[in-house]
Parts: structure tokens; C-alpha cells; sequence
């Protein structure tokens, strides 16, 4: 039912915001309970709540006496979902009230229904009387509210990005487009472009540097030629930068560490089918099953082992050629993919990511033969991260030597901001080991 539909997305947001939960876990267990054509107005509700936090807690704030406590802050969340469909869904305002407060009975609580009714009810009336006053408020409100981001991330964006800081919060709130990755080993862009087009699937952008497709407009993957084949992937533009800049050859030795869900490493084989050895390495087993999914959908072959990047038991004491590291990471450069970010990540995280991150990256380094490159990638946008975190690594390794990505440039590394050309923030340093 519909009204079901409202109060699982009030138990998802409750469950992310309140009890830290994943999105991405949280999600698929409420959308198991409903049925599919009701599967995208759920996913509209969570994110969009997620996207707009600050926003509609701002709105609740001014039209309830005391704020909901324990047990009852479920139905807070619900609050904010009937407002989220007032101000940015097409649902008609009539029936985005009723439902939602039929979602009270879902929840089991009646009497709060009325409540809720009352604060929908107000949050009309209140946009009904706003007028020329609307700039004014707009400009006394602060900026976690304005932008919708918290305050620690806003402080550190604007440090490190001082002119472009508004257009990196404002960039956070779009919706992502849908990138394709074509699997090189069964078709040409070319081919594969034709093949959408005979579909009336549109295509807007293909990146001159990785091939990557940017769709006018996401579909289901089943609607994708040859998707069950394994002639394409869905992967963001950025991301497919890092098996182009590794740039294999054959007989390369190689590794992906920190691998899951596998996306990098199935590009990397489509590019050179002919290595000598691929090892996917990641420390959450769970994570690896997807691996193992994506190569035999496209039918490549890997060395998958569950593993702790951070030492080295899991090694068999042969050196790469090649190696992929996609660190762990603050993931501040897909937000707009993943909202939860900005309410699970807290401000002292970033220090210890640091900390793991720079462990990580010397024993890995020490499995790297001399002359072979390492790959450096996060999906970060926080210096500490990326350009602090690689020049540090430089400084206390005599025999790293890094590698612009960027020609004509002093950054050390490439830098991709969100929905800088339509891709994700993502950042990428190449370093090689000088030969002895």
C-alpha cells in the first residue's frame, strides 16, 4: 500500500539518521516489503529526505511545540517525509497529507496521526502566506540549512576550496546521471552507441579520455544491450578513469586492493584480458561476493581473496607490477550518490581514515616492484585525504616518485570535483618506484 510506502521511508531515514545505519543496507530490507511499482516513490522519499535534512528538520522545527522523543522519533521522520512531498515531489499536496498521515496507522500509533495531520496542514498554510519576504528568510538562514550539508563539512570545503565551495554543496544535491562502461572485449563505443540508439536509449557525453557513456537518463540495466551478457556495466565516469590511468600490459602482475564491489577490477581485465596474474583483495567477505558476481556476468577471470590491506597475511610474496589502491575514504565526492554520507560521517572520522589510509598505502608499497606504478584513488574530496596524505607519502619514501596526471600543472594529483564534467568527486595520484 502506498501508506506503507511512507512509513518505511520514515523507518529507513529514522534508522540512517538516528541509529547510523547505512542507506545502502537499510534501503533494499524496506524495499523487500513493498511491491515494485512502489519501489521508486519509496527510493524518491528516502534520498530525497537524506538530500534535504537540514532543510525539512528546519521546517518541523517551527510547527511543533516539542520535538518527538524515544519511541516516537519514527514518527518525526515521517514528518519530515509528508514535508519532503509538499515542497519537491509532484504528489498532489491532498494526497501526500492523507497518505502520510495514514502511515501513523502503519506505525501503529493513530493518536499521532492528528499530530502530524496538524503539521502538514500548517506547513501549507505557511506557504501560502509567503511573498516577498520569502529572500529575506532565505538569506537569515544558516548555512548547514541553506546548503543542507553539516557544519564540520561546510568549514572544511570552504578551507579547502574557498571559491568554490557553494557550487561543490550546491553540486552535492543534484541527482547523479548514469554512466556506462562498455566492455571493450565485446564491443566498440561505436558498436555500442548504434545498439542504444536502435533502442531509443539517449546518450549525452562519451568521455574522450576512458570511453565512458553518460546516458540522458538513467534506465533499468535490463533495458541495456547485452547487459546480462557482460557487454556493459553501470560505473560513474570517474571511477573509470583509474583502470585507463593504471594503463596494464600484458604479462603485468597486478593488484586491486580494496577491491569490492569489483567495478575497477573487471575494467582493468577488459582492457587487457592478457595479464599475468589479477588479485582482488578486500577485507569485508560480504563485499567479495559482488566481486565474484561482477566477473562472471562478464565472464573474466580474477584471483579474489579476502584480505587486510593494512598487512600482509594474505600475500604470497610475489611483487606486482601494478597496483590499484582504491583507499577507504570519507566518500565526501559521491554524496550526491550516497546523502547518508554527510549524516553517518562525523568530523573526527576524517583524522583516523588518515591515519588507516597512510598505513595502508606503506604496506602496499612494499609489495610493488621497483620501476612498477601505484595507483593512488579515493572518492574523497578532503585534501587530508588525497594531495596532503600522497605528498606526506613522498616525503618519507626517498624511492616514490610521482607521476603527473595533469599536464602543465603543479597539483600533485588530479583533483575531480563533484559533477565536474558530470562525474563524481573522485581523486587520483600515480606513483612509481624508482629502480635501485
Amino acid at each position: 500500500m502506498a501508506a506503507n510506502c511512507r512509513a518505511l521511508a520514515a523507518k529507513c531515514t529514522y534508522a540512517v539518521v538516528d541509529q547510523g545505519r547505512s542507506l545502502g543496507d537499510e534501503l533494499p530490507k524496506q524495499i523487500a516489503k513493498i511491491e515494485l511499482k512502489d519501489k521508486g516513490l519509496l527510493q524518491e522519499m528516502c534520498y530525497g529526505v537524506l538530500r534535504y535534512l537540514p532543510e525539512l528538520e528546519n521546517e518541523v522545527q517551527q510547527l511543533i511545540q516539542k520535538p518527538l522523543k524515544g519511541k516516537q522519533r519514527v514518527f518525526h521522520f515521517l514528518m519530515l517525509v509528508g514535508i519532503y512531498q509538499l515542497k519537491y515531489m509532484r504528489i498532489p499536496d491532498h494526497a501526500a497529507v492523507s497518505e502520510t498521515v495514514e502511515a501513523a496507522n502503519a506505525l501503529k500509533n493513530r493518536h499521532l496521526g492528528g499530530l502530524i495531520n496538524g503539521v502538514l496542514r500548517n506547513y501549507q498554510r505557511k506557504v501560502e502566506k509567503q511573498n516577498q519576504s520569502t529572500n529575506l528568510a532565505q538569506a537569515k538562514l544558516s548555512d548547514p540549512v541553506k546548503y543542507n550539508h553539516p557544519g564540520w563539512f561546510i568549514n572544511k570545503i570552504k578551507a579547502a576550496y574557498p571559491e568554490q565551495w557553494q557550487n561543490i554543496l550546491i553540486a552535492n544535491q543534484e541527482r547523479p546521471p548514469m554512466w556506462l562502461r562498455v566492455n571493450q572485449q565485446h564491443n566498440t563505443i561505436t558498436k555500442y552507441t548504434e545498439q542504444l540508439n536502435q533502442l531509443n536509449i539517449a546518450y549525452e557525453y562519451i568521455d574522450p579520455q576512458s570511453q565512458a557513456i553518460k546516458l540522458a537518463q538513467a534506465v533499468g540495466v535490463e533495458k541495456l544491450p547485452g547487459f546480462e551478457q557482460g557487454h556493459a556495466s553501470v560505473q560513474d565516469g570517474a571511477a573509470q578513469q583509474a583502470a585507463v590511468l593504471l594503463d596494464c600490459k600484458p604479462s603485468d602482475s597486478v593488484l586491486d586492493c580494496c577491491a569490492a564491489p569489483g567495478g575497477k577490477t573487471c575494467h582493468i581485465l577488459e582492457l587487457e584480458p592478457n595479464l599475468a596474474n589479477m588479485t582482488a583483495i578486500d577485507i569485508d567477505e560480504n563485499r567479495l561476493i559482488r566481486v565474484s558476481e561482477n566477473l562472471e556476468r562478464l565472464q573474466l577471470n580474477a584471483q579474489v581473496i579476502t584480505g587486510n590491506a593494512a598487512n600482509q597475511d594474505w600475500w604470497d610474496g610475489k611483487l606486482y607490477d601494478k597496483i590499484l589502491l582504491d583507499a577507504p575514504c570519507s566518500g565526501t565526492g559521491v554524496i550526491r550518490r550516497h546523502p547518508d554520507i554527510k549524516w553517518l560521517r562525523k568530523a573526527n572520522d576524517i583524522e583516523k581514515l588518515t591515519e588507516l589510509q597512510a598505513l595502508i598505502l606503506k604496506n602496499i608499497w612494499s609489495l610493488l616492484k621497483p620501476g612498477g606504478t601505484l595507483l593512488y584513488a579515493t572518492c574523497s574530496i578532503l585534501p587530508e585525504e588525497n594531495s596532503q596524505q600522497v605528498q606526506r607519502f613522498i616525503e618519507q619514501n626517498m624511492d616514490a616518485e610521482h607521476v603527473a596526471i595533469i599536464e602543465n600543472t603543479t597539483e600533485l594529483g588530479w583533483q575531480i570535483l563533484p559533477n565536474e564534467h558530470s562525474m563524481d568527486g573522485f581523486y587520483y595520484a600515480k606513483l612509481v618506484k624508482k629502480e635501485q
